[in-house]
């Protein structure tokens, strides 16, 4: 019988899992010495919230659950932000960590990396799963399964003790997955048919089921809202709006419908009230549908259908078409571009010469300028190849780890990580990582000296700016140092050094110094 240790990496193997991200430690010994010969990839990262931010970059863009391997205590404290940040935009990470011997637990006796309750420090963002006896490990690789691969999906955290590394237990057993919900479609359809300006809104949860929505919206001649992670879909197609709910041109397009079809999307503020002035239309009339049933009890609406968007999305389609839904978009894109102040609109002219220069590349972005206007407004060429930490929960670093994590789940796409100086030097050592691995990674820094978007808002808010202007490295030193190469960058040249050259590589690109603010 093999151990608990060997079990859970053949189950991980089962799973269809070929990469994870760890940085081993004497309580995870045992789950190393389980790796050999399991034909799974291992990625060391230079932290383990790093690690939690490659899973993250991996789930986007490969479909399948990331895994990171941290150690008992300060790896799983260190882990909680990416899980936190994969909570806030519901991409499946596992966290697999050790946890002190079970005699010791909650003891304070002052072992090794000891915390008073480990599972209450993940409990608070997924599932904390904690294995107290070796024959119900099968039972607990199943729920968690389920949790990473059904439903909204999310971060889950498997602790296993010390004791029960090596202990033997039973095979894992490849359990049948609940199928999505099957709701009766017919009130809704019915409700569509009536409907002479409808609109959808599409969030996250539309994500993979890209061709289902753009042929919904053909049938039924609605524009179609993309929020910052539905973006990838519909590309440069008449009925689609790729610009944030928070724009008063698109609550225009909402208040003008007659019928709003929300599909995927948690309606949260960051995508739908990022100005925080309250002035979204009431979507009470809506119809609704996420496979989550809780999130569609958060907000009042007229119909709701908890089902899998790729699923129902086919069996929606009305009798015919409502005839000026590309006029409509048309005039709610072009508004809401002009909506944007001037510095914006730049930001999103060089989005589109980037995406242009490398087409069908994945963006992965931090909490920096440039994500933030393109998270307003901006088409992206490629399903799940927009993203970032610039919306949700907002974890300032994510960006270099998550591209790493891109790289991996698609070596034959082009990847470039678009970040400041300030969200680089969270996690700068995971540009060694990306040399270590040979990513073809374009790491974007666009440099000004410090944290450029809360100086704006401090300075528009009355206050001093005081903290947003910490030093910056030297660039090229930074990326010799790396073994990275060099390159500085306007933006005018930015997409044609980016298109002429491939990663892993540092192009810095220099902007108006935080402090002349």
């Amino acid at each position: 019988m093999k151990t608990v240790a060997q079990t859970l990496v053949d189950w991980l193997k089962t799973e269809g899992v070929e990469v994870i991200f760890g940085i081993p430690g004497v309580h995870t010994i045992e789950l190393y010495r389980a790796l050999p010969g399991a034909g799974i990839r291992h990625v060391t990262p230079r932290h383990e919230a790093s690690a939690g931010f490659m899973a993250d970059g991996y789930a986007r863009v490969s479909g399948h659950f990331g895994v990171a391997l941290v150690i008992t205590g300060p790896g799983v404290t260190n882990a909680l932000t990416p899980m936190a940040q994969a909570r806030a935009d519901s991409v499946p990470v596992l966290v697999i960590s050790g946890v002190n011997r079970r005699e010791t637990l909650g003891k304070g006796l002052g072992h090794l990396h000891e915390l008073p309750d480990q599972r209450a420090v993940t409990r608070v963002v997924g599932p904390a799963l904690h294995l107290e006896d070796p024959h119900a490990l099968p039972g607990m690789l199943a729920h968690a399964g389920r949790a990473l691969t059904t439903g909204r999906r999310g971060p889950v955290h498997v602790e296993i003790p010390l004791d029960l590394m090596n202990v033997p237990s039973p095979p894992a057993v490849a359990l049948a997955k609940p199928g999505a919900p099957q709701p009766d479609p017919a009130k809704a359809k019915a409700r569509l048919r009536l409907s002479r300006k409808p609109l959808i809104l599409a969030g996250g949860g539309c994500r993979d089921a890209g061709p289902e929505l753009k042929a919904l919206a053909e049938a039924m001649g609605a524009p179609v809202v993309l929020t910052t992670n539905a973006r990838g879909l519909m590309h440069d197609h008449p009925l689609a709006v790729p610009a944030s709910p928070s724009l008063d041109p698109v609550r225009d397009l909402i208040r003008d419908s007659d019928q709003l079809l929300v599909v995927g999307s948690e309606l949260g503020p960051t995508d739908y009230d990022m100005f925080v002035n309250g002035q979204l239309p009431a979507l009470s009339g809506m119809i609704r549908i996420d496979i989550d049933g809780a999130q569609l009890a958060r907000h009042f609406s007229a119909l709701t259908l908890q089902a899998d968007a790729k699923e129902i999305l086919p069996k929606l389609h009305p009798l015919a078409p409502a005839p000026d839904g590309p006029a409509r978009a048309a005039a709610a894109r072009q508004a809401a571009f002009a909506s944007l102040t001037p510095d914006y609109q730049d930001e999103v002219r060089l989005l589109s010469a980037l995406r242009d220069a490398v087409p069908n590349a994945i963006f992965v972005g931090d909490s920096t300028q440039i994500a933030y206007a393109g998270n307003l407004f901006y088409s992206h060429d490629r399903p799940n190849g927009w993203f970032n930490a610039a919306t949700g929960y907002g974890a300032l670093g994510y960006g270099i780890g998550a591209a790493v994590g891109a790289a991996l789940a698609d070596p034959t796409a082009r990847v470039v990580c678009l970040t400041g100086d300030g969200g680089l030097m969270f996690h700068p050592g995971e540009l060694r990582t990306a040399h270590d691995e040979d990513l073809d990674v374009t790491f974007v820094v666009f440099n000004n000296e410090g944290y450029g978007e809360i100086a704006m808002a401090m300075k528009d808010a009355g206050a001093d700016v005081i903290g947003c202007t910490p030093s910056a490295p030297d660039m090229r030193a930074l990326a010799e140092a790396m073994g990275l190469p060099y390159a500085r960058a306007t933006d005018s040249d930015l997409p044609l050094i980016v298109a002429s050259g491939k990663g892993p590589r540092l192009v810095e690109v220099k902007r108006k110094p935080v402090s002349e603010f």
